[in-house]
């Protein structure tokens, strides 16, 4: 059984009220700024996440090359290998 606690209601004068917005309007500038750096860092580190994904795709490619190369090579040795000299 869950008890409620009322809460006192604070009622705001018009003045309090006025102050808050000026305070709003005044801080909206340096609100937008902050709002705006937050992108230009997340977009900074989008695009290191992005070059290191393109650097390990590439690295998985040339693994990719390196290996079938290397199949390449064991399946033509072994052609040699079956032919009588």
């Amino acid at each position: 059984m869950t008890t409620k606690k009322k809460v006192p209601a604070c009622n705001l004068t018009q003045q309090a009220i006025e102050s808050i917005e000026r305070m709003i309007y005044k801080s909206g500038d340096d609100i937008a700024m902050s709002i705006g750096r937050s992108f230009e860092r997340l977009e900074e580190r989008m695009d290191a996440m992005e070059s290191r994904l393109y650097s390990r795709i590439a690295d998985v490619e040339d693994l990719i090359k390196m290996v079938e190369e290397l199949i390449k090579d064991s399946a033509f040795s072994l052609e040699k290998a079956g032919t009588p000299a």
